[in-house]
């Protein structure tokens, strides 16, 4: 059987994707140690077990559309979806350095340290959650796989609905202080 160029193409931007969840895994312990050490306080800890599956699952959900349905690239489409997928990890990025050795995957907040109000924080309260929204939807949709793209977007929001929550309630009122009137994930204001 030939693999068509694109389906190889876009297993290697799979794989980009999942070496890219390796150092920020990496990132993400060494920054949660320091915030334990330094007094961190851990919170939502129950739905974080469930977010590194549905993370680990979705490039291979990705592939596994692509392949076995024989998802075909869809031209001017998938560039779209690609540059929006570029986009999300330019704006993840973005945030991960804007909050240093703050960023990890888990919610670890250490009292008395004020919010990160810079970098892409200036315009929402959730950068770094938006990207994984507009990932979750684009990375799929470069090879067409619109499966992929629903049920994990879905999962995703599913998540996110506790996440959020948690995460605002462990960050307190300074963070709620810092953050008024501005969205979550829509500069400018726009309505959650």
């Amino acid at each position: 059987m030939v693999v068509p160029a694109s389906v190889q193409l876009y297993i290697a931007f799979l794989g980009l994707i999942i070496c890219e969840r390796g150092v920020e895994l990496y990132m993400s312990r060494r920054n949660a140690r320091t915030a334990l050490l330094a007094g961190g306080i851990e919170s939502g800890r129950g739905a974080y077990a469930v977010m590194v599956v549905v993370h680990a699952l979705f490039p291979l959900a990705c592939a596994a559309e692509v392949v076995v349905l024989g998802r075909l690239f869809p031209g001017a489409f998938g560039f779209g979806a690609l540059a929006l997928a570029l986009g999300a990890q330019a704006l993840r990025w973005w945030a991960v350095a804007t909050l240093g050795e703050r960023w990890n995957t888990r919610v670890i907040v250490v009292p008395g340290t004020a919010p990160v109000t810079g970098g892409p924080f200036r315009f929402l309260r959730h950068p770094n959650y938006l990207a994984v929204i507009v990932e979750m939807l684009a990375v799929p949709l470069v090879h067409g796989a619109w499966i992929t793209a629903l049920v994990f977007s879905a999962l995703n929001a599913a998540l996110l609905a506790i996440r959020i929550p948690a995460e605002e309630r462990a960050l307190g009122q300074p963070y709620a202080v810092a953050f008024q009137g501005c969205s979550r994930f829509f500069p400018g204001g726009l309505p959650d």
